[in-house]
Formats: C-alpha cells, sequence, structure tokens
C-alpha cells in the first residue's frame, strides 16, 4: 500500500517532522499538517486526504474533536496517535500508542485502509460500539 495523501495533527515538531518524513520513505505523501483542532479541521476540507493521523492531545483543542467534526461532514479513514491516556478514545477508535516504530506504523496503516475498504465495498458493516484496538509500540 503506497501513495495515500496523509494529513498529519501533532503539536510536536520533534514527532511530526519524523513521522512525515517516515511516511514519505513509505511512498505517501503528506499533503498537510496541522498543530490544532481549527487547522485539523480546515485541513482535512482543503485537501481531501485518503487518511489522518491525529494526536489526541493538542496544545490548541482536541484531535478528538477535530475528528469528530470532521466525521460529521464525511467519512475519513483515521487513526490516533497518543502517548497518554487511552480511555478518552471513541470506543471505535483505533490508537497507536507513542512511541511507535516503523513496523507499528505500517500495520495501522494497513489495518485502518483495509477497514476502510471493506466498509466502503459493503463486506464488512459498522459496528455500533466495537472495541477499540491499541497498537503496542514496536
Amino acid at each position: 500500500m503506497t501513495g495515500l495523501r496523509i494529513v498529519v495533527v501533532e503539536d510536536n515538531a520533534q514527532i511530526s517532522v519524523p513521522l512525515a518524513e517516515l511516511l514519505a520513505a513509505l511512498g505517501h505523501e503528506v499533503c498537510a499538517t496541522a498543530t490544532t483542532e481549527v487547522e485539523a479541521v480546515a485541513a482535512a476540507a482543503r485537501h481531501g486526504p485518503d487518511l489522518m493521523i491525529v494526536d489526541a492531545h493538542l496544545q490548541a483543542g482536541s484531535g478528538i474533536s477535530a475528528m469528530e467534526t470532521v466525521l460529521r461532514l464525511t467519512a475519513m479513514p483515521h487513526f490516533f496517535i497518543t502517548g497518554g491516556a487511552r480511555r478518552i478514545f471513541p470506543s471505535n477508535a483505533t490508537v497507536l500508542l507513542k512511541p511507535f516504530g516503523k513496523v507499528s506504523l505500517m500495520a495501522t496503516l494497513a489495518s485502518v485502509m483495509g477497514q476502510s475498504a471493506a466498509l466502503a465495498s459493503g463486506k464488512i458493516k459498522a459496528e455500533p460500539h466495537p472495541v477499540a484496538s491499541f497498537i503496542n509500540r514496536a
């Protein structure tokens, strides 16, 4: 799986810059980065990405609230990244724990995009309250 257009929502440049570089090395394009809730929603609307990678905790707003707003407007494959509390996420959220490596990132990308494709094709149906999946560090 290569060639995804991705928006990265992360307010820490020490994380967003290496993440963008890793995504580019994997063949993806980071079409925008956002550091606030407002910027995240605007980037989703402006760029129409294939995927969003969203930090849950932002200095200005919440990545979770940003995704709630985006999802009211359009279906958007996404996953959260966090080094913080796990209990704050929606029950159906996919969460990649910081710090993470290339293998965990690739597995999460494949999982989220596979679920998105299966939902779009009707092969699986969205569950009303699926259990959150946490990808451990690797």
